[in-house]
């Protein structure tokens, strides 16, 4: 909590910091802590600012989500441009960047998806979150399942993601260690597209 008002700043920088002060909040409180009043009162700013940017707890939780999600997915993206197009090399690098993603963004991150299963707003942006997980999954694994049927290599990528979501929350938990849940990843789409001609 601070004493002083904040001072003035330009929009985008302003909900940045709301965010990082909220992602604050959830590490040291967790998700039923952070509110759009409690986020105003520790960034030091009147609740109208916090309601400007978010208009509602669950916008928050979605903003707070999606920047994870996009600081990662930046990584993951950059990642798969430098990697050898063998199912073997992918599947790994694919085990390693689930893992690692929740490793970095931290057990806040299971929290924030948890609380995120509150609303009908909050669980269409859960939806469309792993629909685009199963999409970019699908687009790496097709050159090696030319002979899975589109509908069956979507089923499967749907069942890794599930997979690698477990995995992840058992890492995080420390009931698994992380090379140990991305080499068990990596095995699961290399056998997920075992009968598929490769």
């Amino acid at each position: 909590m601070t004493d002083t008002p904040a001072k003035r700043l330009p929009k985008a920088e302003r909900r940045e910091q709301l965010l990082e002060t909220a992602m604050g909040i959830v590490r040291e409180q967790g998700t039923d802590a952070l509110t759009l009043g409690y986020l105003a009162e520790r960034a030091g700013v009147s609740k109208p600012i916090a309601y400007e940017h978010f208009g509602t707890r669950s916008g928050l939780l979605i903003a707070l989500y999606k920047q994870i999600d996009d600081r990662q997915n930046a990584v993951v993206r950059r990642d798969f441009e430098r990697t050898p197009h063998r199912l073997h090399d992918v599947a790994r690098l694919l085990g390693e960047s689930y893992m690692s993603c929740f490793r970095t963004a931290g057990p806040e991150c299971h929290a924030i998806n948890a609380a995120l299963a509150g609303d009908e707003q909050m669980e269409k942006f859960q939806q469309e979150l792993v629909e685009g997980y199963v999409n970019f999954y699908r687009d790496l694994l097709a050159p090696f399942a030319t002979s899975l049927p589109a509908d069956e290599l979507l089923r499967r990528c749907v069942a890794i993601i599930g997979a690698g979501d477990a995995l992840s929350r058992e890492m995080t938990r420390g009931r698994i260690e992380e090379a140990d849940a991305a080499a068990t990843l990596a095995r699961l789409i290399v056998g997920a597209m075992a009968d598929a001609g490769v």
